[in-house]
């Protein structure tokens, strides 16, 4: 811990050198893993942005059809009658023979749709029965006509297998995929790891994708990049340290790409000496930090209360750049906050607008969840009214912060008026926000408010298959 609680002047110098910094920025945005007091709520909005479509299907539905429109309309009615065959599957009714006689096109749209509503349906109860309905028709569909299946429908199965920790039937399928000619994606290796568990078997899958001639990712140059980022999205961090000795070993370099997955994983795991290690290496390479580089460390900072050393690490983007973005400052009050110092938080907030910056949906969000975890309502209400003011829409992670807020205030009426408030302002509740709100109720023994959250959610036919889950949170 020693080495990132070094003074900012000191810190600085350890990554400058003297170079000049890459401009070069890209979207991709290193997670920042939420842990417990009300910060998972904040997690996706750190991984990333949400995009509403403001499609307006009441206008376009009086407007004519174009034969894409169409296609995919009949699509989707299609997908729903070969559902509803695969559904009465079972002894005395023969689906194969059904799907056979059903006056349907298959294309990959209609198999994309069959299997996403297979997935939507799963759970703990029916996932095993689910598996062999979606594997069934995956061999029926490849029989019909001329068509073939796509590298996204052997996807969308191996994640149906995944669900129920299928593995030798998804290492089979893979198998199928590069004997049928399609490449073994990031999203392959993904859906694999997810489902491997056993760091041992893990490192074995691993040198398998690495040593793979069909393994293809096209953002990265080689094999390892895909890998070292693909495990960051998982948090397999010790097994990213386990890949990049393997890579070096085979004489590949680390570009400034690949000591950002390093640090976050050193930090991750606690091995703050090594992430200090690393700076000094990316330095001694000729590497110039990036935005990402300077990310990581501005939230690494934040994280261990060491708000002047923060400041002076943007003072100097400042003068040599790139230049802190809303981004860094979230990045950083969002760490200050897990440190409980919410007075730094509230100054850099300020810093915001003071550095030519507006502060988004994301950064709001982040005080908001920092003011609910330090028990301080009232401010968090009013970084809420605040920000609608200014005209960001809160988003559901914020809803779900406010909500928890009032719930651990014992103002379940409050609770239940935010759960109407969102949904006014047409921002729909996720499975966070309802079990939240039920889970708090039934807590404080108000039983028939919970049930009507729940009547509430089924009526807007939202997570139905997970009632049965949420009845039982009276019981823990």
């Amino acid at each position: 811990m020693n080495g990132i609680a070094l003074s900012g002047t000191r810190l600085v110098h350890k990554f400058s050198y003297g170079l000049s910094f890459a401009r070069h920025l890209t979207h991709r945005k290193f997670a920042c893993d939420i842990s417990d007091d009300g910060y998972q709520y904040i997690e996706q909005c750190l991984n990333g942005s949400w995009e509403r479509s403001d499609y307006n299907y009441e206008r376009r539905a009086q407007e004519p059809l174009s034969d894409r429109q169409r296609f995919f309309a009949n699509a989707k009615k299609d997908a729903a009658r070969v559902l509803e065959i695969l559904r009465q599957d079972g002894p005395g009714f023969d689906a194969k023979k059904a799907l056979d006689d059903l006056p349907i096109r298959v294309s990959g749209l209609l198999v994309r749709e069959v299997l996403l509503g297979i997935l939507t349906k799963m759970n703990n109860e029916n996932k095993t029965r689910c598996a062999k309905l979606g594997y069934k028709f995956f061999l029926w569909s490849a029989r019909q006509g001329s068509y073939k299946h796509t590298v996204n429908a052997y996807h969308l199965i191996l994640t149906i297998f995944s669900s129920c920790g299928e593995l030798k039937a998804i290492c089979r399928l893979i198998d199928e995929m590069i004997k049928n000619g399609f490449p073994t994606t990031a999203r392959t290796f993904n859906i694999l790891i997810c489902t491997i568990g056993e760091a041992g078997f893990a490192k074995k899958i691993v040198e398998d994708f690495v040593k793979s001639k069909t393994f293809n990712y096209r953002p990265f140059k080689h094999s390892y990049s895909a890998i070292l980022h693909s495990l960051l999205v998982l948090h397999q961090y010790k097994l990213i340290e386990w890949v990049h000795e393997q890579m070096l070993a085979d004489g590949y370099s680390s570009d400034v790409s690949t000591y950002n997955v390093l640090l976050w994983a050193k930090y991750r795991l606690g091995k703050l000496d090594q992430f200090h290690k690393l700076l000094e290496e990316m330095g001694r390479s000729g590497l110039s930090p990036d935005f990402h580089t300077y990310n990581i460390l501005l939230h690494v900072l934040g994280k261990g209360d060491k708000p002047l050393a923060a400041l002076n690490l943007l003072n100097h983007m400042k003068e040599a750049g790139p230049p802190p973005t809303v981004l860094h400052f979230t990045s950083l009050i969002d760490g200050l906050s897990r440190a409980g110092n919410l007075d730094a938080c509230k100054y850099f907030f300020d810093e915001i607008t003071k550095n030519g910056c507006k502060p988004d949906v994301v950064c709001y969000t982040v005080m908001i969840t920092g003011y609910i975890a330090a028990d301080q309502l009232e401010n968090a209400q009013a970084m809420l009214d605040e920000m609608i003011t200014k005209g960001q829409l809160p988003n559901v992670f914020t809803y779900s912060s406010m909500i928890r807020g009032f719930c651990i205030a014992g103002k379940f009426k409050e609770a239940c008026s935010m759960l109407n408030a969102m949904e006014s302002r047409g921002c729909s509740p996720n499975f966070l926000v309802y079990s939240t709100l039920v889970r708090n109720l039934q807590k404080a023994g108000k039983h028939s408010e919970a049930d009507m959250v729940i009547t509430r959610m089924v009526e807007k036919g939202q997570y139905v298959h997970l009632v049965s889950e949420m009845r039982r949170y009276r019981r823990w």
